[in-house]
């Protein structure tokens, strides 16, 4: 094919079919073999993944005082693990319109200069990926011993304002086994406190997720994010894989994060016993039966807002409150301690709301919504193909067990409807209390369940493969889906 003379705008759409992984060398190829064409040079520019440190200085020299060059840089990335990172903040103060980044964070990095490369927002961001190794060849715990923890990184990261970022991942990389297992390597610290984590997934910066991979080997993050209302209402893929997350965990973050489609726990243990076949019985009836304890931990809020509101407008009104105890006259008994050496004891339930007799509290019932998972994946080691089929089938099983749950208390709040309760359901997170998020059921749609074809009661896929792409995996996993989002296959 004759390429000399076309014009620029065909060898644009020449340029968009090019592979990701060599664009630049063929790009940079098609300007050398046609030097007189016009073929934009911008493509060179467009997406830059460093995989040398010298690279990293060479662009820096390169784009220090090329004020064009530098907007044309849109999908960014280091993949090296040692690299000059106080080149590398330069580099990036000077590249405004970044798109996606990509950071291998190695030994080289303080939190500084995440702190300093996270200081200004970028609004074009739109992927994000943090990859720690705080060690590469040779196992260390300097980082450790000198304090160094990223906190701070995530801390930054919460300040920024409201932006559209639909894909966030920070991996801290579990150390090789044959380091780990050679030297009693314990896991190093990346994040010291896990509270900042919360503080994020809370930002209005991320208030747009959908695709959340947070991986902290051995930690316990699921209180971290599954405890904190109205976070993140848009997630739709979370990946949890090498954190410490158990199936009690699991419960809690399907009931947190009500829209999520694909869960990945790769590498956690979700079974106690992955043989046996009884424990993913359970995990399936979890998957199923998660919007049923939503909904009644809704209905207890919203029963304590309306007994509170009630409380307080009748105080306001001038409506005669419940006495307190009157302290008698006269000397205490000398054994009466004054002080106590125990602990205040932790209190369990929320103080007794006292309301006025003859003030209604009117009586409203939450109907919960049908499960919408549609894959769950997650690791097992040492299974049996004939051990793989019993565990789907189990969980399969229990999945329906679930759906008869479900239907049983459906059947319930259809009864109660019939007599006149008032009946809602949750249609978003409730952000200010009382009736937000919450809409009224005017038919008995909602009570019926779906027809056993439709997609969303269909169990979901259970996929053992863990990561990677030398598994069996699942046709329709989340391990799939996942890769497409990071462009990896970690």
């Amino acid at each position: 094919m004759q390429l000399d003379g076309l014009p620029a705008e065909l060898y644009s759409a020449i340029i968009s079919h090019l592979p990701a992984d060599s664009f630049q060398q063929d790009v940079l190829a098609l300007t050398r073999a046609i030097p007189k064409s016009p073929v934009p040079i911008h493509h060179l520019f467009e997406r830059i993944h460093l995989k040398h440190a010298q690279q990293i200085v060479q662009l820096y020299s390169r784009l220090r005082n090329a004020n064009n060059e530098r907007n044309w840089v849109k999908d960014f990335g280091i993949v090296t693990w040692t690299v000059d990172a106080d080149v590398l903040v330069n580099l990036l103060g000077i590249l405004p319109r970044i798109s996606s980044l990509l950071l291998f964070v190695g030994p080289n990095f303080a939190p500084e200069h995440l702190e300093e490369i996270f200081h200004k927002p970028r609004e074009d961001l739109r992927f994000l990926s943090l990859r720690f190794r705080p060690y590469v060849q040779k196992a260390t715990y300097f980082q450790f011993l000198k304090g160094a923890y990223f906190d701070t990184t995530l801390t930054a990261l919460s300040r920024w304002p409201s932006y559209k970022l639909p894909a966030l991942s920070i991996v801290q990389d579990p150390p090789e086994p044959l380091i780990s297992n050679a030297k009693h390597f314990a896991q190093p610290l990346v994040f010291f406190r896990l509270e900042p984590i919360s503080v994020l997934l809370c930002s209005k910066y991320i208030s747009s997720l959908i695709h959340l991979r947070l991986r902290i080997p051995s930690r316990q993050v699921s209180r971290f994010i599954s405890s904190i209302p109205s976070s993140v209402p848009a997630l739709r893929l979370l990946d949890l894989s090498t954190c410490n997350i158990f199936a009690s965990d699991m419960e809690g973050i399907l009931i947190r994060f009500h829209g999520l489609r694909h869960l990945i726990l790769d590498g956690c243990s979700v079974a106690r016993d992955q043989s046996q076949a009884t424990e993913w019985n359970n995990i399936g009836k979890i998957c199923a039966t998660a919007t049923v304890r939503r909904a009644k931990a809704r209905e207890k809020e919203l029963k304590t807002w309306l007994q509170h509101n009630a409380a307080t407008t009748t105080t306001l009104a001038g409506m005669p409150q419940p006495a307190a105890r009157r302290i008698r006259p006269g000397r205490r008994g000398l054994a009466t301690a004054t002080i106590s050496l125990r602990e205040e004891p932790a209190a369990s339930e929320p103080d007794i709301i006292h309301v006025p007799a003859g003030i209604v509290i009117p009586k409203v019932r939450i109907v919960p919504s049908p499960p919408v998972l549609l894959s769950l994946c997650t690791s097992a080691s040492f299974i049996t193909d004939i051990q793989h089929q019993t565990i789907r089938e189990e969980f399969e099983k229990g999945w329906d067990e679930g759906l008869v749950q479900l239907a049983a208390v459906k059947s319930r709040l259809y009864g109660s409807w019939k007599n006149g309760i008032r009946m809602m359901r949750i249609s978003a997170d409730a952000s200010g209390g009382g009736y937000d998020g919450l809409e009224s059921i005017e038919g008995d749609n909602a009570f019926y369940s779906e027809q056993d074809g439709n997609a969303s009661l269909a169990p979901p896929v259970l996929c053992l493969a863990g990561s990677g792409t030398s598994g069996k995996h699942v046709e329709g996993c989340g391990h799939n889906i996942a890769w497409n989002v990071w462009n990896d296959t970690i």
